[in-house]
């Protein structure tokens, strides 16, 4: 079977021989110290850390308003309970994350989607949408957005959509949370670092919550992720967390901080970028040589993902028995939509499987879109 679906970093890309190392270095000087509960909040070492390289970004955060979480997912279950109330509304990107979906259902909120242009969300449609809320009665407490390398789609929002977004949540009082887990993961040959600037950066009246972890880039077994946000609310984040796991792994954390201390993480992002470009560059050409008039897709310029549209009548669910049949899984774009449509999507992910398992892969999943493209055709 070819996974096509796993939304996870290559197994050859995590640096295990370094991280031991530094997993030797901490039980070595730190001993039992190093097995015993962390802070609530996190180690004050980490946490400084991803301060000063926020900063770098150009983003003002305070290590008092940072917390180090259980991976991002954490971060996102928090924030709902937080800041979502039973319904409440948070405003989606169509289509969304499927982990942020979760959170925010599972808290009672209402969730409304927003269409998607090629450069990010639709502003025309983000403005309409929340006039049409408020004239209902409905509280718009949040808007949710991946800004860099986008699961599923691979969407990056464009540096003047980032400003004009900041200036509609200042206009109309709403809180943005910012999911940013594969900034580091940009493109070389159509990206730089300054293409994914934070929001947050920008951010002059305390109304951006940021997110972001270690799992895409460093090692996703260390459940590290981190929460910035206004004091306000990262003082009732750090209660909740409380009531949900009193602290996130100290070993965990201590190797972390090791490995970014050491400069490792930071001489490991130019072969991460290199190795998800070629793969990217893989996948694009083999879909442009296997089945170039039965979908379409945008060439993502960093992330793990490629959004791919069927545009010959058949649905991604209609493909994916086909496609398991031939040995090959991918995501239905269904379950990315919070409005119920995205049935002509598929999210592929080039970041597990070699180049190789790519093209083969890619060659099953043509066959089973062609069979499915010939059933829709006769159907009508």
């Amino acid at each position: 079977m070819v996974n096509l679906a796993k939304m996870v970093p290559a197994d050859d890309l995590i640096p295990d021989d370094l991280l031991r190392r530094c997993l030797d270095h901490v039980l070595r000087t730190q001993g039992s110290r190093a097995l015993t509960y962390a802070p609530l909040e996190g180690l004050p070492s980490l946490r400084e850390l991803i301060v000063a390289d926020l900063a770098r970004q150009g983003v003002p955060a305070h290590a008092d308003d940072l917390l180090i979480t259980t991976g991002s997912q954490q971060g996102l279950d928090l924030v709902a309970r937080v800041l979502l109330d039973p319904g409440d509304v948070a405003l989606m990107e169509l289509p969304s994350y499927v982990g942020a979906i979760s959170a925010f259902r599972n808290v009672g909120a209402s969730m409304v989607g927003v269409r998607q242009e090629t450069d990010g969300i639709d502003l025309d449609h983000l403005e309409h949408t929340v006039v049409r809320l408020r004239a209902e009665g409905r509280r718009v407490k949040m808007l949710y957005l991946v800004p860099n390398f986008q699961n599923p789609t691979g969407l990056l929002i464009s540096l003047p959509k980032r400003t004009a977004v900041l200036e509609w949540a200042d206009r109309h009082d709403v809180l943005i949370v910012e999911d940013d887990p594969y900034r580091d993961i940009y493109f070389p040959d159509v990206s730089t670092e300054a293409d994914t600037r934070p929001i947050v950066a920008d951010d002059r009246s305390g109304r951006v919550v940021y997110l972001s972890s270690f799992s895409k880039t460093l090692a996703p077994g260390f459940r590290v992720g981190w929460v910035s946000a206004p004091p306000a609310v990262a003082a009732k984040l750090e209660l909740s967390k409380q009531a949900e796991d009193l602290c996130t792994g100290g070993l965990d954390q201590r190797i972390v901080y090791e490995a970014c201390r050491r400069g490792l993480l930071e001489s490991h992002l130019p072969r991460l970028r290199a190795h998800y470009q070629q793969k990217r560059d893989t996948m694009v050409a083999a879909i442009a040589r296997e089945m170039p008039d039965q979908v379409s897709w945008i060439a993502p310029r960093g992330g793990f993902f490629l959004w791919v549209a069927l545009s010959h009548g058949a649905t991604s669910a209609e493909v994916m028995p086909l496609a398991q049949a031939r040995g090959v899984i991918f995501v239905d774009g269904h379950a990315f939509f919070v409005d119920g449509t995205g049935q002509e999507f598929m999210r592929l992910s080039f970041s597990a499987p070699s180049p190789t398992r790519i093209d083969e892969g890619i060659a099953r999943l043509a066959s089973a879109v062609k069979e499915a493209g010939s059933y829709a055709r006769s159907a009508t």
